[in-house]
């Protein structure tokens, strides 16, 4: 038998590695630069009820990377939050499981640092009013990674009122002095005001604004979660995503004008925005790629850095014929 030391590291211990948002956003960065690169398969998601969900999210990095993530993430409806995440981080030259990881923060900060990358690469010139619909984590996070990532400009955040989460949001984002703050009562007043949208929201039953005029030339487009913004698919210019296998099933695709994924943009193979006039829709739903290699660097960051955490030793058979 052998010992092998597998980390916990838990939620608190990847918060106090001081990782900033714009760092986040570099990360999300590299790791769109590498998926052609990378082993992604599907994700796999199962429902014990309802609209509740447990997704496995598997992803295996480049050889110079040497690892390999496992992320189950999960959805239970009466749960605070409703939102969960664990991680499996792997040795992928030797097979050993090197971390037991808390992901939440991993998740809100990825998803954040990707709306965020989208914004730096598809927005308009001079598009500073963002709005934001649905005022949870992921947007906080998203918030943080644009306005860490953008220091040198000045930016104007439209919020879509829903009890007093706006305030709050108005709070969180208090450190940060190029950015002022407006607060709507509808869609349809938000669309009147913004070149960026990004919505969090995470359940819509009908569209968003079914007045696809309110859609201004240039607008940019970033459904973090995708609901609602169904007619769009039909007459917005161009639409990319993260993975084309996650938007092929979607109910337009067939129709899209144009589409391409993130990532061929970035290692400059396809065509981003081409004018200040495109209406351009963002699709990212979120690989496991970012997962494991967010996980990757924050092992690295720990164990080179001589933090501590927990961890038990994981007995291991050593003999090939053991039964």
């Amino acid at each position: 038998m052998v010992n092998n030391k597998v980390l916990i590291i838990q939620h608190d211990a990847i918060r106090n590695l001081g990782i900033t948002p714009s760092q986040c956003v570099k990360w999300v960065e590299e790791s769109f630069s590498i998926k052609h690169r990378a082993t992604l398969p599907p994700k796999s998601s199962i429902h014990p009820q309802g609209d509740d969900f447990f997704n496995t999210m598997p992803a295996l990095l480049p050889t110079e990377y040497g690892r390999f993530g496992m992320k189950e993430v999960h959805r239970i409806e009466g749960q605070v939050p409703a939102l969960g995440s664990d991680l499996l981080l792997y040795d992928s030259t030797t097979g050993r499981l090197l971390a037991l990881m808390d992901a939440d923060w991993i998740t809100a900060m990825r998803t954040g640092a990707v709306a965020a990358l989208s914004y730096k690469m598809f927005a308009r010139n001079g598009a500073n009013n963002i709005g934001f619909m649905g005022l949870g984590n992921t947007a906080r996070a998203t918030a943080l990674c644009i306005l860490d990532d953008n220091r040198d400009r000045e930016f104007t955040f439209t919020l879509l009122r829903y009890k007093n989460q706006a305030d709050d949001f108005i709070n969180r984002l208090s450190e940060y002095d190029n950015v002022s703050f407006d607060i709507v009562d509808t869609a349809e007043q938000m669309l009147d005001k913004v070149q960026v949208l990004v919505s969090c929201i995470t359940s819509a039953s009908g569209l968003i604004c079914d007045d696809d005029n309110k859609y201004a030339p240039g607008m940019l487009l970033i459904p973090v979660h995708t609901r609602g913004f169904q007619n769009c698919d039909l007459f917005f210019d161009k639409v990319y995503g993260d993975d084309t296998g996650h938007i092929c099933g979607f109910k337009y695709f067939s129709q899209f004008k144009h589409f391409d994924e993130l990532s061929n943009v970035l290692r400059g193979i396809a065509p981003g925005r081409e004018n200040d006039n495109e209406r351009i829709i963002c699709y990212n739903i979120g690989l496991g790629l970012h997962d494991a290699l967010f996980a990757s660097k924050i092992y690295d960051m720990i164990t080179s850095g001589g933090v501590e955490v927990e961890s038990f030793n994981q007995k291991k058979e050593t003999q090939k014929a053991w039964i």
